[in-house]
């Protein structure tokens, strides 16, 4: 199969890419490992997205995006991407191969790990990266969040909707999400915030039990009883299959220029997955109507 553009990626960015392109009459084939919507599809209510002054949820905004892509003729498939071949301009999928005259990335991120022991054999056992998706088997029980930033305090907040009490625990003695989230964290009875702490060690055997909390000022090491602990420290971007394919910064970002090009003059890139200050929907669809159109400018050589 050949088409005028491929994406790959099939959240806000991507979704954002294919609308233009599709809109702009290029052939667009959209391929997405997982699911469409990226990480809007594990939030709950998103109040900070123009357009939707009651707020929208996130599977929802996902929904709409996918229609409106596929009302101007995108096409969607679900594989995954191993390899790029840039002399023949070919996208390698675990199922299949594709060619494209030109090409949009827009892999989005993965939460990131605190890479402890314990940790990977007790995810889903007690340790969880989506809230949304696992808070409802914690109701009535003591959990944590481990992160200051929007998502963590979002995610803390959601918690409270099933959980007897909610820890959360941040490294740093002041919080980086925006003011009105903070603001309702401060006031919820149910929340704790644990400052100027790290987590030092996990414990458990079939379950998780408990962490050991580190107080970075005075060093003091004390157990913490838990049913549950989400960790929201961040994300690595999904960008491992193109190592030597385009530049990436040290920790994996897509290097773009201010069209969203990379170093390779057919390849752009959008959303989480490109190296910038903010990742938000709101500047993951800005990349993405960018890189579409650059590719569009690139296919019609203006």
């Amino acid at each position: 199969m050949e088409k005028d553009i491929i994406i790959i990626g099939g959240g806000p960015a991507g979704l954002t890419s294919a609308i233009y392109t599709s809109r702009a009459r290029h052939s667009t084939l959209v391929i997405e490992e997982k699911a469409i919507g990226g990480q809007i599809i594990i939030t709950t209510e998103i109040e900070n997205y123009p357009g939707f002054p009651k707020g929208i949820m996130g599977p929802e905004l996902a929904m709409l995006m996918e229609e409106q892509a596929k009302k101007f003729g995108t096409e969607i498939i679900f594989d995954s991407v191993k390899l790029i071949d840039l002399d023949n301009k070919k996208i390698i999928t675990e199922n299949s191969e594709y060619k494209c005259k030109a090409l949009i990335i827009a892999t989005g991120a993965t939460p990131s790990k605190l890479n402890l022991p314990k940790e990977e054999e007790l995810t889903g056992r007690g340790i969880s990266y989506c809230a949304t998706c696992d808070g409802a088997f914690f109701r009535d029980q003591v959990v944590a969040v481990v992160g200051g930033g929007n998502t963590a305090v979002e995610e803390a907040l959601f918690l409270t909707n099933f959980a007897q009490k909610v820890y959360l625990i941040h490294r740093r003695d002041r919080l980086r999400a925006e003011k009105c989230l903070q603001e309702r964290v401060f006031e919820h009875k149910k929340i704790e915030i644990i400052w100027n702490t790290i987590i030092d060690s996990i414990e458990g055997q079939e379950s998780l039990r408990g962490v050991n909390i580190k107080n970075k000022i005075t060093g003091e090491t004390t157990f913490l009883p838990l049913d549950g602990l989400f960790i929201f420290v961040g994300y690595t971007p999904k960008t491992e299959f193109l190592k030597n394919i385009v530049d990436l910064d040290e920790n994996g970002y897509i290097k773009v220029n201010n069209k969203n090009q990379t170093s390779i003059p057919w390849i752009f890139a959008a959303g989480d997955c490109v190296l910038k200050p903010y990742k938000q929907i709101a500047t993951a669809v800005g990349d993405g109507c960018t890189a579409a159109l650059s590719a569009i400018a690139y296919l019609e050589g203006y």
